[in-house]
């Protein structure tokens, strides 16, 4: 099997795998005009489900309708990453202060969590009684600002909510310096005369974002829909269409989190690891929520119950998202290629450090990448270096037997027979570099690291949009055009051989379209297989067989 023809099939494949997983989408529904928002109601999840604390004993009535929180005051809280708005029940905005909208000087920061009704996005906090009753929770202070001092390690807002009947709740929020882990810790406690018992709901939900689907857009095969993780189950996922039509969810877990997540950012509730909690799923309109229900709690009078959650509310960094909860990570969503692509883009982000430029640290992996893999191409070169040997005599045996194909191809192959050559020498190769070359795609669409990032200004400002003067496609067609006239075109008709000729051609209009990281990948395994494929033409190069 020739180098071209190795390299045919490998972007084919690829292309056909694309093509496959956008086949099988489903479409996005036309654009409507912006929805109201609906009042606030019940999650759907069964009462009797709902796990209970430690602490006390689940209520055998049905929980009534919540009822829907006054409005609260609104406060900011800031660390030097993350700004919130919250008041206390809900938070209604989240913008990411590093990451812009565009790359453009003065562009506003990504806005995560939005109360807008044409891209609302909000998470959730709500203790309620048994009777559907909230507790309502009002800022501690007066301050509506609150921003991570110069030096300080985190910054807090607090909330107190203090119901008639003697039940007082305090949530206290903690930003951390340069996380977007946003700890929320409440302590309830019964100072009434009579029994309280209730439970927590922590949610997530909103209308989903428009993405415009193809295979030369990488944020069409992100997930964008729910996420959540269960020690038990691992990590499983559900795309916005799907949240009803494939059955409820309804699951108690104790240790996992539940997420709703996009291209590059994620927002998820991490429940206390010893607190079991109801994960359910469900939409209403054109709300889509994930949440987590539970603990329920029974609290005497005098007794005190704390519950802990983390929020993540940022961008998908595996190391972070690791450190922040077991199984995070995974909201990088690899699909099938996780094996491969997480330990990929460890290798990457290594690779970086170095650099301190994301698209030298591409070129630098398809390198390390190349030597890796070398022993296994080596054979590929040496078969091709017998077939070059053998040419004439291949050339010769098509003139005998003119359009008979049949009795060309028995006579070549009593040739390869005969001189040990094997045609399929070049397959192994192919066979072994698909995943990794599919997994490496995987990780250029999903690290957030790469989102705007420059290669060399002037020319390539983001590796995660197309070129902006098709170079690295022109590129990429000559190293093809190179690479065929180095290769020997063994048994092809004239017909195929034109077919061959116009592949440069068709692969620089495609990967035209494609983020520039990707065509550097390309571009620079071309390079080096060429290089590889010279240099090795000549190692193994032989007398013309008589």
């Amino acid at each position: 099997m020739t180098q071209i023809r190795t390299f045919l099939l490998i972007a084919w494949l690829m292309v056909a795998f694309l093509l496959w997983q956008e086949w099988g989408k489903e479409k996005t529904a036309a654009a409507q005009p912006a929805p109201a928002i609906p009042a606030a109601t019940q999650a759907g999840v069964p009462t009797a489900a709902i796990p209970q604390a430690a602490a006390g004993t689940a209520s055998a009535s049905p929980a009534a309708a919540p009822v829907a929180a006054p409005s609260a005051p609104t406060v900011r809280l800031r660390n030097d990453v993350l700004s919130l708005d919250l008041n206390g029940r809900d938070l209604v905005r989240a913008e990411l202060l590093a990451y812009p909208q565009s790359r453009e000087a003065g562009s506003p920061p990504v806005v995560l969590f939005d109360i807008d009704p044409s891209r609302y996005f909000a998470a959730e906090a709500i203790w309620r009684a048994a009777d559907g009753s909230e507790l309502v929770l009002r800022p501690e202070g007066d301050a509506r600002d609150i921003a991570l001092a110069d030096g300080a390690a985190a910054v807090q807002a607090r909330f107190v909510a203090q119901a008639a009947n003697g039940v007082q709740l305090q949530r206290t929020f903690t930003l951390a310096r340069g996380s977007y882990a946003v700890r929320v810790q409440d302590a309830l406690v019964n100072t009434g005369a009579t029994a309280w018992t209730g439970d927590i709901e922590r949610r997530l939900e909103r209308i989903p974002p428009t993405v415009k689907t193809g295979f030369t857009n990488p944020e069409s095969f992100s997930l964008s829909g729910a996420a959540w993780y269960s020690p038990e189950d691992k990590y499983k996922k559900r795309k916005y269409p799907k949240f009803v039509e494939d059955g409820p969810l309804n699951q108690t877990v104790t240790g996992g989190w539940i997420g709703l997540s996009q291209h590059y950012f994620l927002a998820a509730w991490v429940p206390q690891k010893d607190q079991a909690a109801l994960y359910a799923l469900g939409e209403r309109g054109p709300l889509y929520h994930v949440a987590a229900r539970g603990p329920r709690v029974t609290l005497a009078p005098g007794q005190r119950f704390e519950s802990d959650a983390t929020l993540w509310v940022g961008p998908k960094l595996a190391d972070k998202l690791d450190a922040t909860a077991p199984g995070l990570g995974l909201a990088m969503d690899y699909g099938i290629f996780t094996v491969l692509s997480k330990p990929i883009h460890w290798l990457l982000t290594q690779l970086h450090k170095l650099t301190h430029n994301w698209g030298w640290a591409i070129v630098l992996l398809v390198v390390l990448i190349k030597a890796v893999l070398y022993p296994l191409s080596a054979a590929q070169y040496k078969s091709m270096a017998k077939m070059r040997k053998f040419q004439p005599r291949i050339e010769q045996l098509k003139e005998r037997y003119g359009d008979d194909k049949q009795k060309f191809q028995m006579a070549m192959l009593d040739l390869y027979k005969k001189e040990k050559i094997n045609p399929a020498g070049g397959c192994l190769p192919v066979l072994v570099q698909m995943p990794v070359f599919l997994a490496l795609y995987y990780v250029l669409l999903e690290a957030v690291e790469l989102r705007q990032a420059p290669w060399i200004l002037g020319w390539v400002g983001d590796l995660t949009a197309r070129d902006p003067y098709f170079i690295l496609p022109i590129l990429n067609a000559a190293v093809m055009f190179l690479t065929q006239r180095m290769t020997p075109m063994v048994g092809m008709d004239p017909m195929q051989k034109k077919m061959m000729q116009m592949m440069p051609l068709v692969m620089a209009v495609m990967f035209a379209f494609f983020p520039a990281g990707l065509v550097l990948y390309w571009v620079t395994n071309g390079t080096l297989g060429m290089a590889q494929q010279w240099w090795n033409t000549k190692r193994f190069a032989e007398e013309p067989a008589k």
